[in-house]
């Protein structure tokens, strides 16, 4: 193993900015051609994005037993979680508005591309269509959200029945399939991350033309942006959680912080709420919450529990529309806070998911794509908030489940040694 250490993934985000803005200050317009890089970068995303949704619903159907009440009540908690994040997001965009607040960025983005036209008939009925695709693949074609879920259910459920059959009859063929679908799955979660690995360079060449081009004003105009997102995301934690903890689980607040730091932490390193999956157990294990409640709210409902995504897409999908100047109603406001719901319960756990599935709500809603680039530059950040919230989303469901499923008077059995992981 090589001793050199890698540089951080911030660190080269910011590298990659400074380069970018001496470029772009040196060459003047001349460096606009650099920031096809970028769009390169969210076109293999929105590629990709896709299937990696499709199997990572198959994957879950086949991989994931959820039964009883206590699953029943993870389900519940994690669906008011998820719809009281998307409140949020859509709220607080509504009301500050940050897409609206820098008139350079508002001018990036209508130089990105062809004239925008006002979205048209994006409401329930339009959605609801959307839940039969055409065909097998008009559903990875369009990038469509909930044709792609609806056939992901399909097989997985499916394979779930044919697993369930041939195991009742001691065969194993089943096996084959649940590590093939496992293994693309990963495939496409690695493919994902060489595409975030070169973010940096799209970073560079996005910066590099909006300086070039517009100077610095767009990069400051998305401060709103990442402080209304920051804000959303702080609201959720220190606001929606604690009152979990306080009036649900009756937990002290310093003590559920003090044993769930370590995972938070880490989260914040490793802008992943899957890569984040040992410390978290391990704090929940020193919390002393059962191993049924952990191991429910951590790994099975990990894709339940993904709060910081879904009040971010939410956020986003308006911070667009605002900074191209198109108003979207009520109606299509919801039906875009359902897709982010859908697209944000299959999604996995990887770094970027957030921006990874913000692609494909914005592509099925019928939003432009040019200002994804720039938002690349200060996805680093926001990324890592959304882990933290997603990781303190798992740990204080796995700890209302456990003040819930305990009888009055029972005392806890010692922990099992939960086993190694990752």
């Amino acid at each position: 193993m090589s001793g050199r250490r890698r540089v951080p993934f911030y660190a080269r985000i910011l590298l990659a900015m400074a380069a970018g803005a001496l470029l772009g200050l040196a060459a003047g317009p001349r460096a606009a051609p650099l920031g096809e890089a970028g769009k390169v970068v969210i076109s293999l995303i929105k590629a990709l994005a896709a299937p990696l949704l499709f199997f990572a619903i198959v994957d879950a159907f086949l991989r994931t037993t959820i039964h009883g009440r206590s699953a029943a009540r993870m389900v519940a908690i994690s669906l008011c979680n998820g719809a009281i994040a998307l409140v949020i997001g859509l709220g607080i965009s509504n009301l500050l508005r940050p897409g609206e607040a820098s008139a350079a960025l508002q001018k990036a983005a209508a130089s990105g591309g062809p004239a925008v036209k006002p979205l048209e008939g994006l409401d329930f009925s339009r959605v609801v269509s959307g839940l039969v695709p055409a065909s097998v693949g008009a559903p990875f074609v369009e990038n469509a959200i909930l044709g792609i879920v609806v056939l992901g259910v399909l097989l997985g459920a499916a394979l779930r029945r044919v697993k369930n059959e041939q195991t009742a009859r001691g065969e194993t063929g089943y096996r084959h399939v649940e590590d093939g679908v496992a293994a693309l799955l990963r495939a496409f979660e690695v493919m994902l991350t060489w595409i975030i690995a070169i973010v940096p360079l799209a970073v560079f060449g996005v910066v590099a033309q909006t300086v070039g081009q517009h100077g610095f004003a767009p990069l400051a105009g998305l401060g709103p942006y990442v402080g209304v997102a920051l804000l959303g995301l702080g609201l959720q934690v220190f606001v929606v959680y604690q009152a979990w903890l306080v009036f649900v689980a009756k937990v002290p607040l310093r003590s559920f912080w003090s044993g769930a730091r370590d995972a938070v932490a880490y989260a914040a390193g490793a802008s992943s709420s899957l890569a984040t999956l040992p410390v978290t157990l391990r704090c929940l294990d020193r919390m002393e919450v059962s191993p049924a409640s952990a191991r429910l709210a951590a790994c099975v409902g990990t894709n339940l529990n993904h709060d910081g995504i879904l009040l971010y897409e939410a956020m986003a999908v308006l911070f667009v529309a605002q900074a191209h100047g198109i108003a979207m109603t009520f109606p299509q406001q919801i039906a875009a806070a359902f897709l982010c719901l859908v697209a944000g319960v299959g999604i996995a756990g990887v770094p970027e998911a957030g921006l990874i599935s913000l692609s494909l709500v914005l592509a099925t809603v019928g939003l432009p794509l040019q200002l994804l680039p720039l938002l690349l530059t200060v996805d680093w950040l926001i990324s890592r908030a959304r882990a933290m919230t997603n990781v303190t989303s798992d740990m204080v469901v796995a700890v209302v489940l456990d003040r819930l499923s305990r009888r009055p008077g029972s005392v806890r059995a010692p922990a099992e040694r939960l086993p190694a992981t990752g």
